[in-house]
């Protein structure tokens, strides 16, 4: 699927050494006022971080349809990003062959071919259109009063070598009602949304899974009412309870494994099922989660939205 929402949806296209990469945007309130300096600087924050790769793409994007003297108008908003830094040459010698820890094997018993420049739709790069959608999908929570904010905790790189870790992610201004009962919970949106993000291993709502470890007692998050607010003493839940917002901050953690294409010697599969020692090339991050921390934002920002447009 390349599609996500129901109210408020964005599909993506485009590959990591395509012409370009894109999406289109259904479901946006007309006559939005488009912050087109705001755009730039999220996508600006995908090329944050000391070990990011030292591929340098432009990622200014151009919109096709669907705003009119910088306002929405309802209609399909189509926007497109030009690749302009491609390097397909160095993946020349892998073209044929099966990466560890790639999409590789699975992209082609899937679809029976695939394009091995820079790992193509699996590649992080589809991600640029997402901040694009993301920014927007901010614009029209902020006149709701809901923000998100997201910090990155990484591990260092030693060497050849690359490094995960974990980002932690705060909704606030949520009201309770959001989300529904059963298989359109919005923790369970959540969770798609962010396991949908290239590298993504693991996913855990408020206080995650130290909540196996602890008490009914102690888990429970009592309620309290002043002044005609309501909310809850502790936050353990992460501000959603039976797949429904409860007014609360949302919180939740997306954990993220290493890069795995690496300068060191790697063993790849040939397509006479033998094995290929090499030393992949090409530029790649030593540790990602700088840059993705825009992303998480993105992607949380675009779940939201569809429920409240």
């Amino acid at each position: 699927m390349n599609t996500t929402g129901n109210t408020f949806r964005l599909t993506t296209f485009g590959e990591s050494h395509g012409n370009a990469i894109g999406g289109i945007i259904d479901g946006c309130p007309p006559d939005l006022q488009v912050d087109y300096a705001f755009v730039a600087s999220e996508m600006a924050r995908r090329h944050v971080g000391g070990n990011a790769t030292s591929r340098k793409e432009a990622d200014k994007v151009e919109y096709l349809s669907g705003i009119y003297q910088g306002r929405t108008l309802g209609t399909p908003i189509a926007l497109i990003i030009n690749n302009n830094d491609t390097r397909s040459s160095d993946y020349d010698e892998l073209a044929s062959l099966l990466r560890p820890g790639h999409a590789d094997y699975t992209t082609l018993q899937r679809y029976g071919i695939r394009d091995p420049r820079g790992g193509g739709r699996a590649s992080g790069r589809e991600t640029a259109v997402r901040v694009a959608a993301g920014a927007i999908a901010k614009m029209i929570l902020n006149k709701k009063g809901i923000s998100i904010t997201a910090t990155a905790s990484c591990h260092t790189p030693a060497g050849n070598d690359s490094a995960g870790g974990t980002i932690e992610c705060t909704i606030e201004g949520v009201p309770a009602g959001l989300g529904n009962p059963i298989f359109d919970k919005l923790n369970a949106r959540l969770a798609a949304a962010m396991m949908s993000i290239p590298s993504a291993i693991g996913f855990e709502m408020g206080i995650g899974f130290k909540a196996a470890a602890m008490r009914g007692s102690e888990f429970r998050d009592h309620w309290y009412a002043s002044d005609g607010h309501i909310g809850t003493m502790t936050n353990h839940c992460g501000g959603i309870q039976g797949g429904i917002s409860n007014g609360m901050p949302i919180t939740f953690r997306t954990a993220f494994h290493p890069v795995v294409t690496i300068p060191q010697p790697t063993e790849c599969l040939a397509p006479d099922h033998t094995l290929a020692t090499i030393t992949p090339s090409g530029r790649h991050d030593r540790c990602h989660l700088p840059r993705t921390v825009v992303v998480v934002e993105a992607m949380a920002a675009i779940t939201i939205v569809d429920f409240v447009v």
